[in-house]
């Protein structure tokens, strides 16, 4: 069994979780390394690469330390290196969860892998191949020179010869570190948007001690983090201070199963900006607090609409913010919410909070996913969109994203505006722009 076991020097052991696509059991085996780790004593810190709000609520569960995004273009290398640094000046094992397969997108988790040298740990869906999995393998470590490799873990495999024919398929014995059986048990439950979240899951839990229980037979789960090498984390610049752009003013922010969508990072930057934050449920009921400015984060309010329909007061409380002219910042979800209907999934229609004209529909495929930057009078915030839904509507955008997938930048989302409302469909990171974060909660701004 792992166990606690500091290297005297204090660097840490770190390994970067990739796949060669999405689904093949990254964020199980991520979460199963950070839990079979940290209920050994080990002081575990968990990354996700690029932008995602699911992933990481596993990742927190499995390590019990927060968890924030790396990504080298939204987040930006010095906000990477600040956090990997942060992290492991006190930490013996470092996880980052890689994003879609290993070299996908620009930047890639493979270039972020490189960038801090993080050995990579290549989790391969081996259910419908036998000698295939030493090409795959051999291609994800090959493919761009420059990786450091931490070795090859087969999942989701039928039975002992099965992992026997793909240790045999793999040229290099040292890579292979074992395999998981195909077990429905600790698998991740999945939904449009991505995982099922953890605080949804009663089994949660015990979903990532099962699947820390199976990762501890093999050998990677046998190997003490004395054992792994030590990895050297980054210098960062020196941090610049916050202004207190939003001193002494209250935000009040939505939080529960139909709000979920927040960077914890976004938080730091609001308090970091002076702000204090008054959380609040709406599907508990709960009254909107009093509060200077108001945000509406993205989440499952289409899982939700029918309870979020009932909530006249809330819809009237919001109401009054607006007619007061108190900023509210309403985020993919939050934005659906303020619409005059939603349809769900199953096609009913339900009357929402009436502050926007038109009617949010969920699709049935996925209607953007990228990173986007929005720039307004000299200042630019990144993130990125990501939603299965559209909104009809007879608003005319008041300002937009723009699409930075590909070679080219490309039209983006709109972002709505109805006096001191703003809306759109952006998840952006605040530490890309604090001062443009800051006039999104502040009064009488172009923004």
């Amino acid at each position: 069994m792992p166990s606690h076991a500091p290297a005297p020097d204090h660097r840490p052991a770190a390994v970067l979780v990739a796949a060669p696509a999405s689904g093949q059991g990254k964020t199980t085996v991520a979460a199963a390394l950070a839990r079979l780790h940290a209920r050994a004593g080990a002081r575990v810190r968990a990354f996700k690469c690029g932008p995602d709000f699911l992933d990481p609520q596993w990742l927190a569960l499995a390590s019990g330390a927060p968890v924030h995004a790396l990504d080298l273009w939204i987040t930006g290398e010095a906000d990477c290196a600040q956090r990997l640094a942060e992290a492991a000046h006190g930490a013996d094992l470092v996880v980052v969860e890689g994003v879609m397969g290993l070299h996908d997108g620009t930047p890639s988790a493979a270039d972020l892998a490189r960038r801090f040298g993080l050995p990579v740990l290549a989790i391969i869906d081996a259910s419908a191949m036998a000698a295939t999995f030493g090409a795959v393998a051999h291609g994800l470590r090959h493919w761009r020179p420059g990786l450091s490799w931490a070795g090859v873990l087969a999942n989701r495999v039928g039975s002992e010869r099965h992992a026997g024919l793909l240790r045999q398929a793999v040229a290099d014995d040292d890579s292979w570190l074992g395999h998981l059986a195909r077990d429905d048990a600790i698998a991740l439950p999945s939904r449009h948007l991505g995982l099922a979240g953890a605080g949804e899951l009663p089994d949660a839990q015990a979903r990532l001690d099962r699947a820390a229980d199976a990762l501890a037979a093999t050998p990677l789960g046998q190997r003490r983090l004395g054992d792994w090498p030590r990895w050297t984390p980054p210098v960062p610049p020196p941090a610049e201070a916050l202004p207190p752009l939003l001193a002494g003013r209250r935000i009040a922010v939505a939080r529960d199963a139909a709000f979920a969508f927040v960077y914890e990072a976004n938080l730091e930057i609001l308090r970091g900006l002076g702000a204090r934050i008054a959380f609040f449920s709406p599907l508990a009921g709960e009254p909107l607090p009093p509060c200077d400015a108001l945000w509406l984060p993205g989440g499952y309010p289409e899982l939700h609409a029918a309870r979020l329909a009932e909530r006249a007061d809330l819809r009237a409380a919001v109401a009054g913010h607006v007619a007061e002219g108190r900023p509210l910042w309403a985020e993919c979800g939050g934005m659906m919410a303020l619409a005059d209907a939603l349809v769900d999934g199953e096609g009913h229609t339900h009357a929402m909070w009436g502050l926007l004209p038109g009617t949010a529909v969920l699709g049935r495929r996925l209607a953007a996913l990228g990173p986007h930057a929005w720039a307004v009078d000299g200042d630019t915030l990144r993130g990125h969109s990501f939603h299965w839904s559209r909104f009809d509507t007879p608003l005319a955008p008041w300002s937009s994203t723009t699409a930075m997938a590909g070679p080219h930048p490309a039209p983006g989302e709109p972002v709505y505006r109805r006096g001191s409302l703003r809306a759109g469909w952006f998840h952006p990171w605040f530490a890309s722009s604090p001062a443009l974060a800051a006039r999104l909660f502040s009064p009488d701004s172009s923004t």
